[in-house]
């Protein structure tokens, strides 16, 4: 690449001499000279050779001396890197230069070797502070783009860390979680584009900004639909609690976005979540064109369905138990054994509860009843409908009593 350099002086024969003792540079195509007799032509220059990379500038001139010109230069947007030329022992005229950012300087009379030995140095500088510029903006890109799916934090790692992101095909530890809105895609048809637009736009944000808070990584947001990775890209040893914990707040949240919406008299449905934690494949699969970081395998598959299973159930909340097993302390109601569609074996699922509500009287007496459910105790049935006569809300224990008076036993239930 050619340098370009604006060379600013009065002397009328300075021209010619710059071009004889850079001829070897200029033919080489390695430089290239514009030339001005004063500050206010090299501004003039300036604004129609946007392509230059370097001013030499003499101090003493008409018009327009070096030292303005610098100030010039240095309150434009470019601040353009410049060499200064000065009488020898013209010492304090060269500091007031150098404080006005020129980055060198020569004495008069010209010594071209030493100008030439500081113009390849002043050229290095510059090509190095590019170069930096260009990562800084290389990562600013980066975590703009990955801002959208990564907690702050990480984005800010991932960003600084361009191979972290290429990585394909990973196998990892994680803990996975879907959310959906029931009857959402009816809803969607019976909304003003407006309403709808507001309604979704606030409701992701707001789910997102929970993902982000536990650190984890959104995978995919589909409508209204969020898939949740815990343990990827980053290792995260707690991902399994982080999931539950995250689960709980984006229950939390989506109730009371619910409830302010019903009151507008928008008739919006619950939020379903399910929770399950494994071995996945984890990576970016966008191909060369697309930014796609998401997971792969079983693990995925079982988190989706229960999520899915919550509908049939009546909870809000499905997390596996081989999830609550890694999660030290962790308490929540066992919903039963589940076979998911398209599974043969069955799955303990459990609903999440936080430490006030699982010491709730209610939730012992559940658990009670739940007791001699598993034990085939035909008491369950008068348990059950104990418990909701004192907590008629409770669809979980009412799915059980059902399936009872149905002449189901025990906890094993096969989803539909």
């Amino acid at each position: 690449m050619t340098a370009r350099i604006l060379f600013v002086d009065d002397e009328p024969d300075l021209e010619a001499l710059v071009l004889q003792k850079f001829r070897r540079q200029i033919r080489d195509g390695t430089i290239s000279f514009l030339f001005a007799h004063d500050g206010v032509e090299a501004l003039a220059a300036l604004k129609t050779n946007a392509d230059v990379d370097l001013v030499v500038t003499d101090i003493n001139m008409p018009r327009m001396d070096g030292l303005s010109l610098l100030q010039k230069l240095q309150e434009s947007e470019e601040r353009l890197s410049a060499i200064v030329v000065s009488a020898y022992g013209d010492m304090a005229n060269i500091r007031i230069a150098m404080n006005r950012g020129a980055f060198d300087f020569v004495t008069k009379p010209i010594d071209f070797g030493d100008l030439e030995t500081t113009i390849a140095k002043t050229l290095r500088h510059i090509q190095f502070l590019r170069d930096a510029r260009e990562r800084q903006a290389e990562a600013e890109r980066a975590h703009a783009s990955l801002s959208r799916y990564f907690s702050p934090n990480l984005a800010q790692r991932l960003a600084s860390d361009g191979a972290a992101v290429e990585l394909a095909g990973q196998r990892r530890e994680i803990a996975t979680l879907f959310t959906d809105i029931a009857s959402f895609t009816a809803l969607v048809e019976a909304l003003e584009p407006g309403v709808l637009g507001t309604l979704l736009n606030e409701y992701v944000s707001g789910m997102t900004d929970i993902v982000f808070a536990h650190d984890g990584t959104v995978a995919k947001i589909v409508g209204d639909a969020l898939h949740v990775l815990f343990g990827a890209p980053g290792a995260q040893p707690d991902h399994a609690a982080r999931a539950v914990a995250c689960a709980l707040d984006l229950d939390q949240y989506a109730q009371q976005f619910r409830d302010r919406w019903q009151q507008k008299k928008i008739p919006l449905g619950v939020t379903r979540i399910g929770v399950h934690a494994g071995s996945a494949i984890v990576g970016n699969f966008g191909g060369d064109r697309f930014f796609d970081y998401t997971a792969y395998g079983d693990t995925i598959n079982v988190a989706a369905r229960l999520e899915a299973a919550n509908k049939q159930l009546g909870t809000r909340i499905c997390v596996s138990a081989t999830l609550a097993d890694k999660v030290d302390g962790f308490r929540g109601r066992p919903v039963g054994d589940l076979v998911l569609r398209g599974k043969t074996e069955a799955l303990r699922a459990f609903e999440p509860l936080r430490g006030e509500q699982y010491k709730d009287s209610a939730t012992q007496i559940y658990l009670d009843a739940f007791a001699k459910l598993e034990a085939n105790d035909p008491a369950a049935i008068a348990a059950f409908a104990s418990h909701l006569g004192k907590a008629p809300q409770d669809h979980l224990a009412s799915f059980h009593l059902k399936r009872l008076l149905n002449g189901a036993t025990g906890a094993k239930i096969v989803m539909e």
